[in-house]
């Protein structure tokens, strides 16, 4: 028995069913699963930084998009707030590096 105590997504249960294992899970709280999101943020970015693939940055946004509804917050509403950011203030398309700000 291997103990995990995280947050996976939805489908697991049934997928580890479908191999013929035993599992338990439960229900996190919305308070809870707003700390367990927050892990596994870290977790998942961990995991980008390592790997630098794109099905480990679409999993950084599947838990963004966790974190947006955990705050009651929906997807559209996160991209639309992306774009307003990305409108106002631009991406990261271009490289710039501030080095520094003479006051």
């Amino acid at each position: 028995m291997k103990n995990y105590n995280k947050l996976v997504r939805d489908k697991i249960p049934q997928i580890i069913e479908a191999s013929g294992k035993k599992f338990e899970t439960r229900a996190a709280s919305k308070e809870e699963q707003a700390e367990l999101l927050e892990k596994k943020l870290q977790e998942e970015v961990n995991e980008f930084i390592e790997d630098k693939n794109l099905e480990e940055l679409a999993d950084v946004m599947e838990v963004l998009f966790g974190l947006a509804k955990n705050l009651g917050y929906s997807e559209e509403d996160l991209v639309k707030e992306r774009l307003e950011k990305r409108e106002e203030r631009g991406g990261f398309d271009e490289g710039v590096v501030l080095e520094r700000v003479w006051v």
